[in-house]
Order: C-alpha cells, then sequence, then structure tokens
C-alpha cells in the first residue's frame, strides 16, 4: 500500500490529506491549524512506522505561503508542488461531486450552493488528484458535516 499525504497550504489553517494511491482512496482528511501540521503529519509517519505501508510523497500547492512550508517538510519525505491555481472553486465542485445536494438544494444552480465550511481538506484533494492525474473516492462520511477524521 503507497501512502501519499497532500497539502493545502496556507498561514492560518491548512488542508491536509492522507491517500491510498493503489487503492485511489482518501484515507484520512482534515482542516486544521497550520501550528498542527507537521505534528499531525509526523503522527502519520509513525504510525506507518508499524505497518506494511510507507509515506512515499507528499503533494503541496503552490500557493499561501508554499515555500515556507517547502523548508519545514521533514526531508524524509519527497516533495512535489503543484500548481494551485483555481482549486478552491474546483474545490467547492468536487465537493458537490462527493456529496450531491440533497432535497430543495439540490435544485439549486451549482454557482449558489454553499458548503457549510472550510473546503481546505477537499482543495488538498484537487491538489493531488490534479498531481496524479486521476480522481480518488472519500469513502467516508462529509468531511465538512463531521469534523475532522484523525
Amino acid at each position: 500500500m503507497t501512502r501519499v499525504v497532500a497539502l493545502d497550504p496556507g498561514r492560518s489553517k491548512c488542508g491536509l490529506l492522507l491517500a491510498n494511491i493503489s487503492t485511489n482512496t482518501v484515507l484520512k482528511a482534515m482542516v486544521i491549524p497550520s501550528a498542527e501540521v507537521l505534528d499531525q503529519l509526523r503522527a502519520w509517519m509513525e504510525d506507518d512506522q508499524g505497518e506494511n505501508a510507507q509515506i512515499a510523497d507528499l503533494v503541496i500547492g503552490d500557493g499561501t505561503s508554499s515555500t515556507i512550508w517547502q523548508q519545514q517538510l521533514p526531508t524524509s519525505l519527497k516533495v512535489h508542488v503543484v500548481d494551485e491555481t483555481g482549486t478552491t472553486l474546483r474545490a467547492r465542485e468536487r465537493y458537490w461531486q462527493l456529496w450531491p445536494a440533497r432535497g430543495w438544494k439540490r435544485l439549486l444552480p451549482l454557482g449558489l450552493r454553499i458548503p457549510s465550511g472550510d473546503l481546505d481538506a477537499i482543495a488538498a484533494l484537487v491538489i493531488l488528484e490534479d498531481y496524479l492525474d486521476r480522481p480518488l473516492q472519500w469513502p467516508g462520511p462529509d468531511p465538512l458535516k463531521n469534523g475532522p477524521s484523525r
């Protein structure tokens, strides 16, 4: 099993996602304060030490404070920088693909639908999908309604 981390960097908060690229599935995703990202990343890396899987790569968007983040990341990870132009809008669209609107909300045009939370984890998904050039499955519940999956 090959695991990859995607990071949508930000100054105050970041989207962080762990995916199994062998099965094209999202394992964990969260929006967390920037100060907690490195600790969470280390925790995921430590979890992998006892398993037959390792985090092989980290894919990071080239936007807000990306250069600063790249300098702070563990040197054991191979870092890939991806153009993140337009990922926020594409994250909104991807959100509605993964969790379609229900009830009367499905009658609203896509441009008027607003997810009820931060899309940074979905933006990290879009960044990773751009890098892999294929869509991933997100088998879990809507992260905006259920909080972070740590």
